[in-house]
């Protein structure tokens, strides 16, 4: 059975690589380059990333700050890994970020 729709689920941590913390851009550009080939052998494919890698808002709430505030600032990390990965992609296809957060359009 071959699929022809996926989608993947990507952690925040995935970006980090051996990071402590952050965004590692190598490690962005071999996953770009992973995603590539799976596009290439005629998949369509749909990215969720996560932003654990930049903030963990139930951590944050746990350490006194107000949940709905840690929650939000978390999702901006979701952005924020999104955005990394589709600067990535935009050289071979055309990528969109979608999220309830509203943001100006980069490129």
């Amino acid at each position: 059975m071959t699929y022809q729709r996926v989608l993947l689920k990507l952690s925040g941590e995935a970006l980090m690589g051996n990071l402590g913390y952050g965004i590692d851009p190598k490690v962005v550009a071999d996953i770009a380059q992973e995603i590539k080939d799976v596009i290439n052998h005629g998949i369509q494919l749909a990215i969720v990333v996560g932003g654990g890698n930049i903030f963990r808002g139930v951590k944050a709430a746990s350490a006194g700050m107000d949940r709905a505030t840690a929650d939000y600032v978390g999702m901006i990390a979701t952005v924020m890994n999104a955005m990394t990965l589709q600067d990535a992609l935009d050289k071979w296809y055309p990528t969109r970020v979608f999220t309830a957060i509203a943001h100006a359009e980069s490129g």
